[in-house]
């Protein structure tokens, strides 16, 4: 490997390199959130009851001639009964309404207009003939008998969802609908990949990744500012990004999610047409050592030494799929309320970022630190990247993580 630009570690490659060229129909995913259990109480907005349109309007990061959905019941207590789904190109940037003439009925199982998926599972929709660009937004809608006691959800989806009474899959806009700002009972949408280099890369990761500071509707997180890169060059117009990104996610432990290497393989590794992971994560494992009890030196030494072994275990568990591993170095935090923010904590922090940028364990690194950290102070965000909580970065900080990430490394092959 060799250094160039802002400290960035990066292999010696050219960008023409790309993945072996895969046979054309392949499914690859163009879109997914990472879903968590909904708390108890947790409901659809507008407190409905009976027959329901939830229509939730995804950015697909790759585009293809046909899609499928994936609607899941991961996190379910009881089988969740769809009777109808449609989608439809999305008419403005805000907004419930669809494109004219663009509306296509979804079935599943061979032409059912409905299904029942049982708790745990994921269920995968028949193909639609709908044929997409990268980085068009597309409306799916569901039409629910009766909306679930346990919601599948993703807490923060930075993207408005509508809630309406009744069936309304073919309306061209929902009529009365409540808005929500939350993901439900939808895990993916996937595309078919006839590009030569079609894959999806995941971004697996917490709060920084999910998008803590961007804003809603405007796609302006680092992954999303990567999926924009790589649909600009008509040589990686077949790649995708799938934001894995859970605020609050820990390395290790469970927190207000289930801790990254248990969700490792449906989050990432059964992803459809996976070919790279890029680990941003850790932060919350050591800024979150003080919430359980007095901090000692082996208490910190003993995260440091975990996160460490996490990450070997995410990179032998991609390799064995043939998926490149890139680690990118943890993020400055020093002045934040948020947790520990101390020397000590930063000390842990250099410690596991001197790992990541020098064991070669990764296929390749992307120094996140180097290109956010103030020069003056490089155990704090630099002011302008900062969105004011010394943690999450602001949308100048978003872009230059999306603008720093080293294409040519993601499209080597193993």
């Amino acid at each position: 490997m060799r250094r160039i630009g802002s400290g960035l570690l990066v292999l010696a490659l050219c960008v023409g390199t790309a993945w072996p060229a895969v046979s054309a129909s392949r499914w690859i995913g163009s879109w997914t959130t990472a879903s968590v259990p909904s708390e108890a109480a947790a409901t659809l907005p507008g407190s409905p009851s009976g027959e329901v349109t939830l229509r939730q309007v995804v950015r697909l990061t790759a585009g293809g001639p046909r899609l499928r959905l994936r609607v899941s019941n991961q996190f379910g207590a009881a089988p969740l009964r769809i009777d109808g789904a449609h989608v439809a190109l999305s008419a403005a940037p805000a907004g419930s309404a669809v494109a004219a003439g663009t509306d296509r009925r979804v079935t599943f199982d061979g032409g059912q207009a409905g299904v029942t998926v049982p708790p745990g599972a994921t269920w995968l929709s028949d193909p639609v003939d709908l044929p997409t660009q990268g980085l068009a937004r597309v409306a799916v809608s569901l039409r629910l008998p009766q909306p679930p006691d346990r919601i599948t959800a993703h807490r923060a989806a930075r993207t408005t969802a509508y809630v309406a009474a009744g069936d309304q899959l073919a309306a061209p806009d929902l009529r009365g609908a409540a808005t929500w700002l939350q993901w439900a009972q939808l895990a993916g949408v996937d595309v078919e990949g006839a590009e030569k280099s079609a894959g999806a890369i995941v971004t697996l990761g917490d709060s920084i990744t999910d998008g803590t500071g961007a804003g809603v509707d405007v796609y302006e997180r680092w992954p999303d500012v990567l999926a924009a890169r790589l649909q600009a060059d008509p040589r990686t117009r077949g790649v995708s990004v799938l934001n894995a990104g859970i605020g609050g996610n820990r390395l290790l432990t469970d927190n207000t999610s289930p801790n990254a290497l248990s969700r490792l393989e449906r989050d990432v590794l059964a992803q459809p047409g996976v070919r790279a992971v890029i680990v941003l994560i850790g932060i919350n494992d050591i800024g979150g050592l003080s919430r359980e009890g007095p901090v000692t030196a082996e208490k910190r030494a003993a995260v440091v030494a975990g996160l460490i072994a996490g990450y070997r275990q995410v990179i032998a568990r991609a390799h064995e799929r043939g998926i490149r591993v890139v680690g990118a170095t943890i993020l400055p935090c020093g002045g934040t309320k948020v947790y520990r923010s101390d020397a000590d904590a930063d000390a842990d922090r250099q410690a596991v970022n001197a790992w990541i940028r020098t064991s070669g364990a990764f296929d390749a690194v992307i120094d996140f630190d180097a290109v956010t950290r103030d020069p003056a102070h490089p155990e704090r965000l630099l002011p302008a990247y900062d969105s004011g909580d010394q943690l999450h970065p602001s949308a100048a900080g978003y872009k230059a993580m999306g603008e720093a990430v080293p294409i040519a490394a993601l499209l080597a092959a193993r």
